[in-house]
Protein backbone atom coordinates (compact mmCIF):
# COMPACT_ATOMS: atom_id res chain seq x y z
CA UNK A 1 0.00 0.00 0.00
CA UNK A 2 1.18 3.65 -0.49
CA UNK A 3 2.12 5.75 2.17
CA UNK A 4 -0.14 8.48 0.92
CA UNK A 5 -3.07 6.31 0.27
CA UNK A 6 -5.53 8.93 -0.71
CA UNK A 7 -7.42 8.21 -3.74
CA UNK A 8 -8.47 10.73 -6.24
CA UNK A 9 -11.35 12.80 -6.91
CA UNK A 10 -14.16 10.43 -7.29
CA UNK A 11 -14.88 11.23 -10.90
CA UNK A 12 -11.38 9.60 -11.67
CA UNK A 13 -13.62 6.32 -10.53
CA UNK A 14 -15.74 6.38 -13.46
CA UNK A 15 -15.63 3.28 -15.25
CA UNK A 16 -14.81 4.55 -18.68
CA UNK A 17 -12.31 6.23 -17.25
CA UNK A 18 -10.60 3.44 -14.92
CA UNK A 19 -10.37 1.49 -18.42
CA UNK A 20 -8.53 4.35 -20.31
CA UNK A 21 -6.02 4.39 -17.37
CA UNK A 22 -5.32 0.76 -17.21
CA UNK A 23 -4.73 1.33 -21.57
CA UNK A 24 -2.73 4.13 -20.79
CA UNK A 25 -0.62 1.71 -18.51
CA UNK A 26 -0.11 -1.14 -20.16
CA UNK A 27 0.83 1.19 -23.19
CA UNK A 28 3.80 2.69 -21.10
CA UNK A 29 4.74 -1.07 -19.76
CA UNK A 30 5.03 -2.39 -23.16
CA UNK A 31 6.79 0.77 -25.22
CA UNK A 32 8.50 2.71 -22.40
CA UNK A 33 10.66 -0.13 -19.90
CA UNK A 34 13.43 1.18 -17.72
CA UNK A 35 15.92 0.02 -20.21
CA UNK A 36 14.35 2.68 -22.89
CA UNK A 37 13.98 5.39 -20.28
CA UNK A 38 17.25 4.92 -19.46
CA UNK A 39 18.54 5.35 -23.01
CA UNK A 40 16.33 9.40 -23.01
CA UNK A 41 18.59 9.78 -19.82
CA UNK A 42 21.95 9.08 -21.63
CA UNK A 43 20.61 11.03 -24.81
CA UNK A 44 19.37 13.36 -23.13
CA UNK A 45 16.23 13.74 -24.55
CA UNK A 46 13.48 11.19 -25.94
CA UNK A 47 13.39 9.80 -29.29
CA UNK A 48 11.11 10.87 -32.02
CA UNK A 49 9.91 7.76 -32.73
CA UNK A 50 8.11 7.23 -29.57
CA UNK A 51 5.95 10.63 -29.84
CA UNK A 52 4.87 8.92 -33.23
CA UNK A 53 4.02 5.29 -30.79
CA UNK A 54 2.04 7.75 -28.05
CA UNK A 55 0.00 9.78 -31.16
CA UNK A 56 -1.31 5.79 -32.19
CA UNK A 57 -1.73 5.00 -29.20
CA UNK A 58 -4.04 7.95 -28.46
CA UNK A 59 -2.00 9.40 -25.60
CA UNK A 60 -2.04 12.95 -27.56
CA UNK A 61 -4.20 15.18 -27.47
CA UNK A 62 -6.80 13.53 -25.39
CA UNK A 63 -8.78 16.11 -24.68
CA UNK A 64 -9.12 17.57 -28.31
CA UNK A 65 -12.25 18.03 -29.68
CA UNK A 66 -12.89 15.01 -32.46
CA UNK A 67 -13.77 16.90 -35.12
CA UNK A 68 -10.31 18.19 -34.67
CA UNK A 69 -8.63 15.21 -34.62
CA UNK A 70 -8.74 14.44 -31.58
CA UNK A 71 -10.27 11.77 -28.70
CA UNK A 72 -13.36 13.93 -27.44
CA UNK A 73 -11.90 13.61 -23.82
CA UNK A 74 -11.36 16.18 -21.05
CA UNK A 75 -9.30 17.15 -18.37
CA UNK A 76 -9.98 13.96 -16.79
CA UNK A 77 -8.56 12.15 -19.59
CA UNK A 78 -5.15 14.46 -19.51
CA UNK A 79 -4.73 13.36 -16.19
CA UNK A 80 -4.41 10.24 -16.45
CA UNK A 81 -2.20 10.48 -19.30
CA UNK A 82 0.44 12.33 -16.63
CA UNK A 83 -0.65 10.04 -13.69
CA UNK A 84 0.81 6.73 -15.48
CA UNK A 85 3.19 8.25 -16.19
CA UNK A 86 4.36 9.16 -13.12
CA UNK A 87 3.33 5.45 -11.90
CA UNK A 88 5.56 4.07 -14.90
CA UNK A 89 8.54 6.28 -14.09
CA UNK A 90 8.96 7.39 -17.62
CA UNK A 91 10.72 10.46 -17.45
CA UNK A 92 11.26 12.72 -20.09
CA UNK A 93 8.22 12.48 -22.04
CA UNK A 94 6.75 16.17 -22.00
CA UNK A 95 3.00 15.00 -22.27
CA UNK A 96 1.95 17.22 -20.19
CA UNK A 97 3.59 20.06 -22.07
CA UNK A 98 1.92 19.17 -25.51
CA UNK A 99 -1.51 17.69 -24.03
CA UNK A 100 -2.53 20.44 -21.06
CA UNK A 101 -0.13 23.48 -21.77
CA UNK A 102 -0.19 23.73 -25.80
CA UNK A 103 -3.20 22.42 -27.67
CA UNK A 104 -4.85 24.65 -25.58
CA UNK A 105 -4.44 27.31 -26.73
CA UNK A 106 -5.14 26.12 -30.08
CA UNK A 107 -8.32 24.63 -29.00
CA UNK A 108 -9.51 27.75 -26.66
CA UNK A 109 -8.02 30.69 -29.43
CA UNK A 110 -7.55 29.31 -32.58
CA UNK A 111 -8.74 30.35 -35.80
CA UNK A 112 -10.96 27.84 -37.23
CA UNK A 113 -8.50 27.56 -39.62
CA UNK A 114 -5.63 27.24 -37.83
CA UNK A 115 -7.59 24.30 -35.30
CA UNK A 116 -8.12 22.27 -38.07
CA UNK A 117 -4.80 22.62 -39.95
CA UNK A 118 -2.51 21.75 -36.92
CA UNK A 119 -4.36 20.18 -33.99
CA UNK A 120 -4.62 16.66 -36.11
CA UNK A 121 -1.04 16.65 -36.87
CA UNK A 122 -0.57 17.53 -33.54
CA UNK A 123 -3.17 14.48 -32.10
CA UNK A 124 -1.15 11.60 -34.37
CA UNK A 125 2.57 12.76 -33.46
CA UNK A 126 3.15 13.70 -36.90
CA UNK A 127 4.15 17.59 -34.84
CA UNK A 128 5.73 17.71 -32.14
CA UNK A 129 5.28 21.09 -29.92
CA UNK A 130 7.17 23.56 -28.10
CA UNK A 131 6.41 27.12 -26.48
CA UNK A 132 8.55 29.54 -26.61
CA UNK A 133 8.27 32.24 -23.65
CA UNK A 134 11.26 33.15 -21.98
CA UNK A 135 14.44 34.82 -22.89
CA UNK A 136 17.70 35.33 -21.94
CA UNK A 137 18.40 38.55 -18.91
CA UNK A 138 14.21 38.62 -19.01
CA UNK A 139 12.96 35.56 -16.58
CA UNK A 140 9.48 35.56 -15.87
CA UNK A 141 8.96 39.35 -16.90
CA UNK A 142 6.71 38.42 -20.20
CA UNK A 143 6.07 42.08 -20.39
CA UNK A 144 9.90 42.96 -21.23
CA UNK A 145 10.30 40.59 -24.02
CA UNK A 146 12.30 41.78 -27.09
CA UNK A 147 11.68 39.30 -29.47
CA UNK A 148 9.84 40.92 -32.35
CA UNK A 149 7.61 40.09 -35.00
CA UNK A 150 7.01 43.02 -37.34
CA UNK A 151 4.70 43.12 -40.46
CA UNK A 152 6.31 42.63 -43.88
CA UNK A 153 3.97 41.96 -46.48
CA UNK A 154 1.66 39.18 -45.81
CA UNK A 155 3.23 38.56 -42.58
CA UNK A 156 5.94 39.14 -40.20
CA UNK A 157 9.73 39.07 -39.46
CA UNK A 158 10.55 37.08 -36.23
CA UNK A 159 13.72 38.03 -34.23
CA UNK A 160 15.06 37.37 -31.16
CA UNK A 161 16.44 34.38 -29.29
CA UNK A 162 14.66 32.26 -26.46
CA UNK A 163 16.01 29.63 -24.04
CA UNK A 164 15.10 27.05 -21.48
CA UNK A 165 12.75 25.63 -24.42
CA UNK A 166 11.24 22.22 -23.43
CA UNK A 167 11.14 19.93 -26.72
CA UNK A 168 13.86 22.99 -28.09
CA UNK A 169 15.59 20.08 -30.37
CA UNK A 170 13.11 17.86 -31.42
CA UNK A 171 10.06 20.35 -32.19
CA UNK A 172 8.40 20.80 -35.26
CA UNK A 173 5.35 23.26 -34.24
CA UNK A 174 6.70 26.03 -32.17
CA UNK A 175 4.27 28.92 -30.20
CA UNK A 176 6.53 31.56 -30.36
CA UNK A 177 5.44 34.66 -28.21
CA UNK A 178 7.09 38.06 -29.62
CA UNK A 179 6.25 41.40 -29.91
CA UNK A 180 3.99 43.31 -33.23
CA UNK A 181 4.13 46.50 -31.24
CA UNK A 182 7.46 46.82 -29.30
CA UNK A 183 6.40 50.00 -28.24
CA UNK A 184 3.54 48.41 -26.06
CA UNK A 185 3.96 45.83 -23.06
CA UNK A 186 1.22 43.66 -22.22
CA UNK A 187 -0.95 45.26 -25.18
CA UNK A 188 1.86 44.41 -27.67
CA UNK A 189 2.44 40.90 -27.46
CA UNK A 190 1.04 38.17 -29.64
CA UNK A 191 1.77 34.13 -30.20
CA UNK A 192 3.04 33.01 -33.60
CA UNK A 193 2.18 29.69 -34.80
CA UNK A 194 5.80 28.57 -36.13
CA UNK A 195 6.70 25.10 -38.37
CA UNK A 196 10.23 24.96 -37.95
CA UNK A 197 10.18 22.49 -41.01
CA UNK A 198 11.84 24.73 -44.13
CA UNK A 199 11.72 28.20 -41.77
CA UNK A 200 14.57 30.06 -42.92
CA UNK A 201 16.66 31.81 -40.64
CA UNK A 202 15.51 29.08 -37.68
CA UNK A 203 17.84 27.34 -35.79
CA UNK A 204 18.13 25.40 -32.61
CA UNK A 205 20.75 26.24 -30.46
CA UNK A 206 22.62 23.72 -27.99
CA UNK A 207 21.03 21.52 -25.78
CA UNK A 208 21.22 22.99 -22.69
CA UNK A 209 22.88 20.86 -19.46
CA UNK A 210 21.15 20.77 -16.98
CA UNK A 211 21.03 19.40 -13.05
CA UNK A 212 18.40 17.26 -13.51
CA UNK A 213 15.61 16.30 -16.17
CA UNK A 214 18.07 14.05 -17.76
CA UNK A 215 15.72 12.90 -20.28
CA UNK A 216 14.09 16.38 -21.12
CA UNK A 217 15.41 18.02 -23.44
CA UNK A 218 15.73 22.23 -23.46
CA UNK A 219 17.43 23.93 -25.67
CA UNK A 220 18.35 27.60 -27.01
CA UNK A 221 16.14 28.53 -29.93
CA UNK A 222 17.33 31.49 -32.45
CA UNK A 223 15.22 33.69 -34.94
CA UNK A 224 16.63 35.30 -37.55
CA UNK A 225 13.70 37.39 -39.82
CA UNK A 226 11.73 34.52 -39.94
CA UNK A 227 9.03 34.66 -42.22
CA UNK A 228 5.72 33.94 -40.52
CA UNK A 229 2.46 33.91 -42.77
CA UNK A 230 -0.40 36.75 -40.94
CA UNK A 231 -2.39 33.77 -40.82
CA UNK A 232 -0.05 32.17 -38.41
CA UNK A 233 -1.02 34.50 -35.70
CA UNK A 234 -2.58 32.48 -32.66
CA UNK A 235 -6.47 33.81 -32.99
CA UNK A 236 -6.20 35.94 -35.97
CA UNK A 237 -5.58 39.05 -34.11
CA UNK A 238 -3.01 40.76 -33.04
CA UNK A 239 -2.08 41.78 -29.27
CA UNK A 240 -3.87 39.37 -27.66
CA UNK A 241 -0.89 37.13 -26.38
CA UNK A 242 -0.53 38.11 -22.98
CA UNK A 243 -3.85 37.63 -22.34
CA UNK A 244 -4.34 34.11 -24.29
CA UNK A 245 -1.03 33.24 -21.95
CA UNK A 246 -3.08 34.55 -18.67
CA UNK A 247 -6.00 32.66 -19.36
CA UNK A 248 -3.99 29.12 -19.86
CA UNK A 249 -1.63 29.52 -16.83
CA UNK A 250 -4.49 28.34 -13.74
CA UNK A 251 -4.43 25.18 -15.70
CA UNK A 252 -0.60 24.91 -16.49
CA UNK A 253 0.45 25.52 -12.80
CA UNK A 254 -2.19 23.40 -11.49
CA UNK A 255 -0.69 20.27 -13.92
CA UNK A 256 3.06 21.36 -11.85
CA UNK A 257 1.12 20.59 -8.56
CA UNK A 258 0.09 17.64 -9.85
CA UNK A 259 3.14 16.50 -10.68
CA UNK A 260 4.62 17.69 -7.41
CA UNK A 261 1.99 15.65 -5.43
CA UNK A 262 3.10 12.69 -7.55
CA UNK A 263 6.33 13.28 -6.89
CA UNK A 264 6.29 13.59 -3.11
CA UNK A 265 4.40 10.25 -2.57
CA UNK A 266 6.73 8.39 -4.77
CA UNK A 267 9.53 9.83 -2.80
CA UNK A 268 7.67 8.78 0.76
CA UNK A 269 7.31 5.35 -0.69
CA UNK A 270 10.64 4.27 -2.07
CA UNK A 271 12.26 5.81 1.37
CA UNK A 272 9.86 3.97 3.60
CA UNK A 273 10.32 0.92 1.56
CA UNK A 274 14.60 1.61 1.90
CA UNK A 275 14.15 2.51 5.71
CA UNK A 276 12.48 -0.60 6.60
CA UNK A 277 15.12 -2.85 4.95
CA UNK A 278 18.76 -0.74 5.30
CA UNK A 279 19.95 -1.87 8.74
CA UNK A 280 22.29 0.03 11.06
CA UNK A 281 23.52 -0.25 14.71
CA UNK A 282 21.74 -3.56 14.82
CA UNK A 283 18.08 -2.70 13.65
CA UNK A 284 16.61 -1.14 10.90
CA UNK A 285 16.68 2.35 9.90
CA UNK A 286 12.85 2.35 10.43
CA UNK A 287 13.34 1.41 14.19
CA UNK A 288 15.00 4.72 14.99
CA UNK A 289 12.36 6.89 16.95
CA UNK A 290 13.31 10.01 14.54
CA UNK A 291 12.92 7.88 11.25
CA UNK A 292 9.26 7.08 12.32
CA UNK A 293 8.84 11.00 13.67
CA UNK A 294 10.14 12.57 10.28
CA UNK A 295 8.32 10.53 7.93
CA UNK A 296 4.98 10.90 10.08
CA UNK A 297 5.87 14.84 9.77
CA UNK A 298 5.85 14.31 6.40
CA UNK A 299 3.15 12.02 5.50
CA UNK A 300 0.43 14.63 7.63
CA UNK A 301 1.90 17.59 5.56
CA UNK A 302 1.75 15.00 1.98
CA UNK A 303 -1.85 13.88 2.84
CA UNK A 304 -3.02 17.84 3.26
CA UNK A 305 -1.24 18.44 -0.05
CA UNK A 306 -3.17 15.60 -1.80
CA UNK A 307 -6.28 16.83 -0.77
CA UNK A 308 -5.53 20.28 -1.76
CA UNK A 309 -4.63 19.26 -4.77
CA UNK A 310 -7.56 17.11 -5.61
CA UNK A 311 -10.16 20.12 -4.28
CA UNK A 312 -8.46 22.30 -7.01
CA UNK A 313 -8.66 19.68 -9.78
CA UNK A 314 -12.28 19.33 -8.74
CA UNK A 315 -12.77 23.48 -9.38
CA UNK A 316 -11.14 23.14 -12.24
CA UNK A 317 -13.29 20.60 -14.05
CA UNK A 318 -16.45 22.84 -12.70
CA UNK A 319 -14.38 25.79 -14.06
CA UNK A 320 -13.73 27.53 -10.67
CA UNK A 321 -10.28 27.28 -10.74
CA UNK A 322 -9.52 31.09 -9.73
CA UNK A 323 -5.64 32.49 -10.50
CA UNK A 324 -4.86 33.02 -6.39
CA UNK A 325 -5.51 29.41 -5.79
CA UNK A 326 -3.51 28.10 -9.21
CA UNK A 327 -0.92 29.72 -7.73
CA UNK A 328 -0.72 28.66 -4.02
CA UNK A 329 -1.09 24.69 -5.90
CA UNK A 330 1.39 25.66 -7.56
CA UNK A 331 3.22 27.46 -4.90
CA UNK A 332 3.20 25.09 -1.86
CA UNK A 333 3.28 21.93 -2.99
CA UNK A 334 6.58 22.72 -5.27
CA UNK A 335 7.95 23.66 -2.04
CA UNK A 336 6.74 21.10 0.04
CA UNK A 337 8.09 18.75 -3.06
CA UNK A 338 11.59 20.38 -1.94
CA UNK A 339 11.07 19.73 1.70
CA UNK A 340 10.11 15.88 1.28
CA UNK A 341 12.64 15.17 -1.18
CA UNK A 342 15.47 16.58 0.93
CA UNK A 343 14.83 14.71 3.79
CA UNK A 344 13.59 11.91 1.97
CA UNK A 345 17.21 11.75 0.55
CA UNK A 346 19.11 12.29 3.89
CA UNK A 347 17.11 8.74 4.99
CA UNK A 348 19.52 7.13 2.88
CA UNK A 349 22.58 8.33 4.15
CA UNK A 350 25.06 7.77 1.61
CA UNK A 351 23.08 5.96 -0.91
CA UNK A 352 20.99 8.91 -1.52
CA UNK A 353 23.64 10.98 -3.18
CA UNK A 354 24.16 8.21 -5.52
CA UNK A 355 22.35 8.33 -8.92
CA UNK A 356 21.55 4.41 -8.75
CA UNK A 357 18.90 5.40 -6.33
CA UNK A 358 15.48 6.81 -7.51
CA UNK A 359 15.61 9.20 -4.52
CA UNK A 360 19.20 11.25 -6.00
CA UNK A 361 17.29 11.83 -10.11
CA UNK A 362 14.06 13.06 -7.72
CA UNK A 363 16.45 15.57 -5.73
CA UNK A 364 17.50 16.93 -8.97
CA UNK A 365 14.57 17.10 -10.87
CA UNK A 366 12.39 18.32 -8.07
CA UNK A 367 14.37 21.79 -7.84
CA UNK A 368 12.99 23.10 -11.35
CA UNK A 369 9.39 22.74 -10.22
CA UNK A 370 10.03 26.15 -7.94
CA UNK A 371 11.15 28.00 -10.86
CA UNK A 372 9.31 27.16 -14.41
CA UNK A 373 5.35 27.70 -14.74
CA UNK A 374 6.45 31.43 -12.92
CA UNK A 375 9.04 31.47 -10.04
CA UNK A 376 7.70 30.86 -6.74
CA UNK A 377 8.40 34.51 -5.95
CA UNK A 378 6.15 35.73 -8.52
CA UNK A 379 3.27 32.85 -7.14
CA UNK A 380 3.53 34.91 -3.81
CA UNK A 381 3.18 38.20 -5.33
CA UNK A 382 -0.13 36.76 -7.36
CA UNK A 383 -1.45 36.14 -4.47
CA UNK A 384 -0.65 38.90 -2.17
CA UNK A 385 -2.10 40.54 -4.37
CA UNK A 386 -5.69 38.56 -4.35
CA UNK A 387 -6.16 39.61 -0.66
Amino acid sequence: MPVIDIPPPAFMEDEEISIFADAVGKFYEKHAPEKRVAKWREDGQVEREFWNEAGEAGLLGVSVPEEYGGHGGDFRHDMVVIEQQGKHNVDGFAASLHNTVILPYLVRHGTEEQKKKYLPKLVSGELVSAIAMTEPGVGSDLQSITTTALKDGNGYRLNGAKTYISNGQIADFIIVVAKTDPNQRAKGISLLLLETEGAEGFQRGKKLDKIGLDAQDTSELFFDDVFVPAENVLGGVEGKGFYQLMGELPQERLIIAMGAIAGIERALDVTVEFVKERKAFGQTVWDFQNTQFVLADLKAKGTAARVFVNDCISKHLEGKLDVPTACMAKYWVTELQSEVVDKCLQLHGGSGYINDYPIARMYRDSRITRIFGGSNEIMRMVIARSM
